[in-house]
């Protein structure tokens, strides 16, 4: 597994649902997209097949990956898993937790429910026990946040490694402390008696701690305009790590934060901004802080390509609409180019009916291009791309290098190729045709994309279950090469969200409905309505 002092979001330290109505857009103002070229597989194609096919196949696969889910939890605890291999034995599993694994049961016990897998009873007392659990747990008190690893069996902080005897440190993560606290607000407005539980927990939790607005006052170095969120902090009376700063926290008290911050918008850390702007403990305008993609200037011609677009300003603040063109597409990419960054908040807030012409466009064309990447350009036969386990050992970050601006890529396939076009006259290109070799997909990429290509998704599912062989007794195996190499075991953020991604297309965007509430899309839509992309189709 990772550095146990490293986030959970495994990242380093940059890091079936329709677009909305004309009448929804008219609310705000906008016009409707200009359409992509369609992508929709034609009448015989076996994703034509499978978006017809019963719902039956996809409540197998939910409830096997529950079953995986279920084996990683602590029935005393309710504290589930980081991981555990595909023996789903109670005796092999990892031995730490973190908040977003908690996150992640939670909500996936919301969509179990929901899907008919467990009873209601069942779901309210697995709920109610894990809150507890929870409430109870050692935290950093004046924010209300929670450190990053915790022992599942007992509840306690992590401060040894158990694997090696490492020191850890203890963490407050940033978007660890984000996923935990969707959950929550999931679990506040989907059950009569954990509900108030979750919103007692929820209610404590400090979003601006882990805010820097940037103005370079009380201490924070100078950001961009608007803030940013820091990576996170470390409880200040432990021995300092590296890569800190002593700051004062909102609530009181000394902190060690980390001078990285999360400063690129295509981010699961999204989740996060969200919590902070939808409480009104930070300002609606950090949204538009972070970067679209860096600039085109030849002083950053580091980066993955030259992007084009213009800027545009929004409460303020200039924003340089930039976008990465790939296969004829205009796309926001993210920071490793990985379907994780892309979709993993679109679970919780429907960003492609609220922000129509920014996630409108950017989401689905960002699974377009994980497909065609796959099928067309690398020709793996399969698609899918995010961190996930290393069939190999270990594990390590999938995504699509053109979709990415690290330079350094979050490759596809085992042998790391790069995809480089060069920064125009910036910076020659020296592999724009690259050939893929060993391709590594791992299936929570596919059922995200889930959400935006139905028929699309379940046809590569079926082809990596039945082809590839990646499917056990607790669902689909983390990620599989296409050599037949697979990392048989199971990982509990990676099950959750397969399991809300199935939740969301099978029971009415249950996950969405619970979290985005008419407080909740007041607060938001309004803010990330009003962005127009550079993301698009060319010609």
């Amino acid at each position: 597994m990772t550095d146990p002092t490293s986030p959970i979001d495994r990242t380093p330290n940059r890091r079936a649902v329709v677009v909305g109505g004309a009448a929804a857009l008219a609310a705000f103002g906008l016009a409707p997209p200009a359409q992509a070229r369609s992508a929709r597989p034609g009448p015989t194609s076996p994703a034509a097949a499978a978006s017809r096919m019963p719902n039956s196949r996809l409540h197998r696969w939910a409830s096997d990956t529950w079953h995986s889910l279920d084996a990683m939890t602590v029935p005393a605890t309710g504290l589930p898993a980081d991981n555990i291999p595909e023996s789903l034995a109670a005796g092999d599993r990892s031995g730490y937790t973190s908040p977003t694994n908690i996150g992640g049961y939670l909500w996936s016990t919301v969509v179990a429910r929901e899907l008919g897998i467990i009873t209601a009873a069942d779901a309210r007392a697995r709920l109610v026990r894990t809150l507890t659990t929870l409430k109870g747990m050692e935290h950093h008190e004046p924010s209300g946040m929670y450190y990053n690893w915790y022992d599942e069996a007992t509840g306690e902080p992590v401060l040894i490694w158990p694997t090696n005897g490492t020191t850890v440190h203890p963490f407050v993560s940033s978007v660890d402390s984000g996923w935990l606290g969707a959950a929550l607000l999931v679990v506040k407005n989907s059950d009569a008696v954990a509900g108030p539980l979750a919103g007692e927990i929820f209610d404590r939790m400090r979003w601006d701690a882990f805010y820097n607005p940037g103005d370079g006052k009380d201490g924070h170095p100078v950001v961009r305009t608007g803030g940013l969120m820091h990576g996170g902090f470390y409880v200040f009376d432990h021995d300092r790590p590296g890569g800190v700063y002593r700051g004062t926290h909102i609530g009181g008290g000394d902190v060690w934060l980390t001078t990285h911050h999360y400063d690129t918008i295509v981010s699961e850390t999204r989740i996060t901004s969200y919590l902070g702007i939808l409480t009104g403990q930070v300002p609606a305008r950090h949204y538009f802080a972070p970067w679209r993609t860096f600039p085109a200037t030849c002083d950053w011609s580091w980066h993955e390509m030259q992007p084009v677009g213009v800027t545009r300003t929004y409460l303020g603040i200039p924003v340089y609409e930039g976008a990465y063109t790939y296969r004829g597409m205009r796309i926001v990419p993210g920071w490793g180019g990985s379907m994780f960054e892309e979709l993993m908040p679109a679970v919780f807030v429907p960003e492609e009916t609220w922000a129509p012409r920014s996630w409108g466009v950017n989401h689905p064309l960002h699974v377009r291009a994980e497909r065609e990447h796959g099928l067309e350009e690398a020709e793996y036969g399969y698609w899918g791309f995010s961190p996930s386990s290393n069939p190999a050992g270990g594990y390590r970050e999938y995504g699509v290098d053109a979709l990415g601006m690290n330079p350094e890529g979050y490759f596809s396939d085992q042998e790391n190729t790069n995809y480089d076009v060069g920064f125009g006259e910036c910076r020659k290109a020296t592999n724009p045709n690259p050939d893929f070799k060993t391709g590594v997909v791992t299936p929570h990429a596919s059922f995200l994309a889930m959400m935006y290509e139905r028929g699309q998704a379940t046809a590569n599912l079926l082809r990596i279950e039945q082809q590839l062989e990646a499917y056990g007794e607790g669902g689909f195996f983390d990620a599989v090469a296409i050599d037949g190499t697979i990392a048989r075991r199971y990982l509990s953020l990676d099950q959750a969200m397969v399991m809300g991604a199935l939740g969301n297309v099978l029971a009415k965007d249950v996950l969405r409905r619970a979290f985005s509430t008419p407080d909740v899309e007041a607060a938001l839509r309004p803010v990330i309505g009003i962005e127009e992309f550079g993301a698009g189709v060319d010609g």
